[in-house]
């Protein structure tokens, strides 16, 4: 028997819902997955482009695992949470090696691929071979919480289980494809995080919260923590060709294997950064250019970042160049750059008011 949860909300998704999106064209288990990884965090208008352009980029599974590496984070590049970039490849690689380039059909083989958690297999499954399996991502979680009117934030265990329990007890045995597409829709298009369009959910009936007239409490907010605030100077290196110096950042971290602008110590004066720089890196600059500085936010802590801009006296050999690349800014800019760095390259002045 079907749940009348799911019975108006499929109702709803044939009038309303959205049957268009790039990744229901083709619907292959390599497409989805692609399409839920990048979703993740994420909305739908920002990854249709990056989507369409990976796709065409890395059109198969084994176009991916064989890819390097910069190639990948350079199509990544604006999406942020770049590991999700990094283990997208090495789960193409996995895949491959372990499956034979086919994608398993099973949750638990699917939850043992890197970046795939249990609702990113469910939804896997579901979208791509229309079978049935309850998904919980964010979208979902605020439909459940508010329909249930059940207490408490998301990320405490006792609430995330019942709100599982709620997701597996309304997923119905047919049209699992459409039944999950439908719940993530009315999460975005309807029962939004501020001003949910109450009178027109099709489950406005049957939703407690709305019943109390308490929509907004639910779900419950995450304990407020005071973000910590940090600096760096970020160094624009000009040598006499016109070419800017990138370093690699550490395979794992903030930015993991992304190509980044030099940092420094915020410590050091703006009268220091040539000494620095000749410590640092064995070169001789000119005194630096400062540039308006701007902060960048984390999901863990704010960053204040001061460029600065230094012309390089002569071509010089840079110390440490396995980890170094002198390149024009066209070059710079095709590979896996952070979005302040990006913008900086582009236009400095602009990349102040991010």
């Amino acid at each position: 028997m079907t749940d009348r949860f799911a019975e108006r909300l499929l109702e709803w998704y044939d009038k309303y819902g959205r049957h268009d999106l790039p990744w229901h064209q083709d619907r292959s288990p390599y497409r989805v997955w692609v399409s839920e990884i990048m979703l993740q965090q994420t909305q739908v208008t920002t990854v249709i482009p990056y989507f369409q352009a990976f796709m065409e980029r890395f059109p198969t599974v084994q176009n991916l695992a064989e890819a390097p590496a910069d190639d990948v984070l350079s199509h990544w590049s604006g999406l942020g949470y770049y590991a999700r970039a990094r283990n997208l490849q090495k789960a193409a690689i996995q895949v491959m090696e372990d499956h034979g380039g086919e994608f398993p059909d099973n949750q638990d083989k699917l939850e043992a691929l890197p970046g795939i958690g249990r609702s990113t297999a469910a939804a896997i499954i579901a979208q791509a071979w229309d079978r049935r399996a309850a998904i919980l991502d964010g979208n979902v979680k605020r439909v459940l919480a508010r329909y249930h009117a059940l207490p408490g934030w998301p990320g405490q265990t006792t609430t995330l289980n019942a709100l599982w329990a709620h997701a597996e007890r309304h997923t119905p045995h047919t049209r699992a494809r459409d039944y999950t597409q439908a719940i993530m829709d009315l999460g975005a298009m309807v029962c939004t995080r501020s001003r949910p369009a109450c009178g027109e959910c099709p489950l406005q009936s049957g939703c407690e919260a709305r019943a109390r007239n308490e929509v907004t409490l639910y779900p419950g907010s995450k304990p407020k923590k005071a973000k910590p605030e940090k600096a760096t100077w970020m160094l624009i290196l000009e040598d006499v060709e016109g070419r800017i110096l990138l370093e690699q950042r550490p395979p794992s971290g903030i930015w993991g294997g992304l190509w980044s602008l030099p940092e420094l110590d915020p410590a050091y004066g703006a009268e220091e950064l040539e000494e620095a720089c000749e410590q640092r890196f064995g070169l001789t600059c000119t005194q630096p250019d400062l540039i308006t500085g701007f902060r960048h936010t984390f999901s863990h802590y704010h960053l204040h970042i001061q460029p600065a801009r230094l012309r390089v006296a002569d071509s010089q050999v840079i110390r440490e160049p396995g980890s170094h690349r002198w390149l024009h800014r066209d070059e710079a800019l095709a590979l896996g750059l952070p979005a302040p760095v990006r913008s900086l390259l582009t236009d400095p002045e602009q990349a102040t008011l991010l």
